[in-house]
């Protein structure tokens, strides 16, 4: 292709288009991370403050040994800090991000089961949780919260290179780069 012809499709917005996105990805990945790694810090640290309390909501889903209870209310929030501090850094970003979506369908799982036995809990997801009253639960905005935060963490699964990330600097999932060339081979 002649560099007139190449000129002219970059300016009809020919395969420039394609490239501009695959320049955003990067970019849209630093946003999914930071995002993602908000709503962990949020949720960690609200457990964290209160560790009887995160605890006490693991308790309520009913469906723990109690001899698990406490461990888990107890370490849950710093996996949660855990993964933040790893999503902020950029670092094993595709291996935070299927943690973090393994952990969400745990958490949706255990939203659902708890609706669908009648129990009146707060989940307890950024700090509370427990007992509440019947009139009180909100099980379908805490799936969909949690089927937003998602969105996120597949994006991550599937494209974990971004910018600004530990994983860019030791080429962790390195991929080629583009070139600016378009993907169309020469006719000459």
């Amino acid at each position: 292709m002649n560099a007139t012809l190449v000129a002219e499709t970059s300016r009809r917005g020919g395969s420039g288009g394609r490239t501009s996105v695959r320049r955003a990805l990067p970019w849209i990945g630093v946003a999914a991370r930071l995002a993602l790694a908000v709503v962990w810090a949020w949720a960690g640290w609200e457990k964290a403050t209160n560790p009887a309390q995160a605890a006490q909501a693991v308790r309520a889903f009913d469906v723990l040994p109690e001899s698990l209870v406490e461990p888990i209310g107890y370490a849950l929030p710093y996996l949660e800090l855990g993964l933040a501090a790893l999503l902020v850094i950029g670092l094993g970003t595709r291996i935070v991000a299927g943690i973090s979506a393994l952990l969400l369908v745990v958490f949706i799982a255990g939203i659902a089961q708890a609706w669908a036995r009648g129990l009146a809990i707060d989940c307890g997801c950024f700090g509370g949780g427990g007992p509440i009253a019947p009139d009180q639960t909100k099980y379908l905005q805490e799936i969909l919260r949690d089927l937003a935060f998602m969105v996120p963490a597949v994006w991550l699964l599937f494209l974990p290179r971004t910018h600004l990330s530990a994983d860019a600097w030791l080429a962790i999932d390195d991929l080629p780069e583009d070139d600016g060339a378009d993907d169309e081979p020469d006719d000459d």
